[in-house]
């Protein structure tokens, strides 16, 4: 009756907490969702996986991110493009340039591939930039990785 009692204890810990919750398994993707709900049709996603860059190094993560039906930069003041932006909150950031495609309304589109930290509690954003001034802008797009399928 103790071995019963303990397997059921023993599988109740896998099931109720199991120790990879906070682990995210890659390759996996998130929807990327507009700050300001009166932009209905601005969304993005972000791809994450790793990369294996320049054989024999060690394998990074990649953060791909793509938006669309994004306002112009200008309209929220002195901006002019689009950044990605990652971080884990009081530990590092990641920033880089989102470039938009050709289109009268472009879609933007951006990759950061030398990632090292471990991908938990990461928050993903698309923010307003200025490249002449490198001035970073607020958030128009984000998630946060617990959300990456």
């Amino acid at each position: 009756m103790k071995q019963f009692v303990l397997g059921i204890f023993i599988i109740s810990t896998f099931v109720i907490c199991p120790s990879q919750t906070k682990a995210t398994t890659m390759p996996c993707s998130m929807v990327l969702e507009p700050i300001d709900k009166k932009l209905t049709n601005a969304k993005g996603t972000a791809l994450v996986y790793k990369v294996q860059l320049r054989p024999p190094s060690f394998a990074r993560t990649n953060i791909s991110i793509l938006g669309v039906h994004l306002p112009k930069p200008s309209s929220y003041g002195n901006y002019d493009s689009y950044e990605g932006f990652a971080f884990i909150p009081g530990e590092i950031s990641w920033r880089f340039r989102l470039y938009p495609s050709p289109e009268e309304d472009p879609t933007w589109a951006g990759r950061f591939d030398e990632i090292t930290a471990k991908m938990e509690n990461v928050e993903v954003q698309v923010r307003l930039s200025n490249s002449k001034t490198e001035k970073l802008g607020p958030s128009i797009l984000r998630s946060n990785i617990k959300y990456c399928k």
